[in-house]
């Protein structure tokens, strides 16, 4: 499917720290996802007027089962909780919102906020919002390669470039690919987020923590973003000739 989004920057982000966050304040872990829920409500406010038009969000990732079950339970508390608060915000900005990864594992209150969310937001269009829940880039990545097997054993086989093609289409048609990854918390690797919508993104660590990070970090990150020379495999950009070195100039 076609996006309907006007072109701009396609933002990931890693909420990493709400957990540490918490434990240096001698609070449990769930206080840092819920102070980490406000985050989010920051970011979504402004990053239309950063020049975002989509924001990937990584809120639960397929290994997060391992965690205590509390705590699970409590993220998807929180997940509902924010879902229903912020319905009617979303729709007043213009914010479309999408879940993306497993849904065949979430909690039934769960799944059905989430419906209900997407159903209001449908019409947004200032703002592509993904929440990556229950998601494994290998596993989406597994499902786009079972989407074209049937090509694969086509006479004559298609061409390699087509089949990656076709992937890369499953994989980024309603999103684009990511521009700007950036990681809280600390941490330095991606943890099998968007692996090949970010083949060539930008990254960003930052150890400040989730709760923590706010349009100021935002600010940053996209002026680190801005700074640096995005090649996509080709050569360095010629600088431009020096008045010493032009045709006429000084010798």
């Amino acid at each position: 499917m076609q996006s309907t989004f006007p072109e701009g920057l396609h933002v990931a982000i890693i909420m990493d720290g709400n957990g540490p966050w918490a434990t240096r304040r001698g609070l449990p872990r769930v206080a840092g996802h819920r102070a980490g829920v406000a985050a989010v409500r920051r970011l979504v406010e402004r990053a239309p007027d950063l020049g975002i038009t989509r924001l990937t969000l990584y809120a639960f990732s397929s290994d997060n089962w391992s965690r205590p079950t509390h705590e699970v339970q409590s993220i998807f508390w929180l997940m509902r909780a924010y879902l229903r608060l912020e319905t009617k915000r979303l729709r007043q900005a213009g914010a479309r919102l999408q879940v993306i990864g497993r849904r065949d594992r979430l909690p039934e209150l769960l799944l059905r906020e989430v419906a209900q969310t997407e159903l209001a937001t449908a019409e947004g269009r200032r703002l592509h919002l993904r929440i990556a829940v229950d998601y494994s880039s290998r596993d989406a990545i597994t499902r786009a390669a079972a989407g074209v097997t049937t090509v694969c054993f086509e006479d004559p086989p298609p061409s390699t470039d087509l089949v990656r093609g076709m992937l890369m289409q499953a994989l980024t048609a309603d999103s684009g690919e990511v521009d700007l990854l950036i990681r809280t918390g600390g941490e330095k690797r991606l943890s099998d987020f968007l692996l090949c919508e970010s083949a060539y993104a930008e990254l960003v660590f930052t150890d400040r923590m989730w709760p923590d990070f706010d349009v100021t970090d935002l600010d940053a990150a996209l002026g680190e973003f801005r700074r640096r020379e995005r090649r996509f495999g080709g050569v360095p950009a010629a600088p431009p000739p020096s008045a010493a070195s032009s045709p006429g100039g000084a010798q």
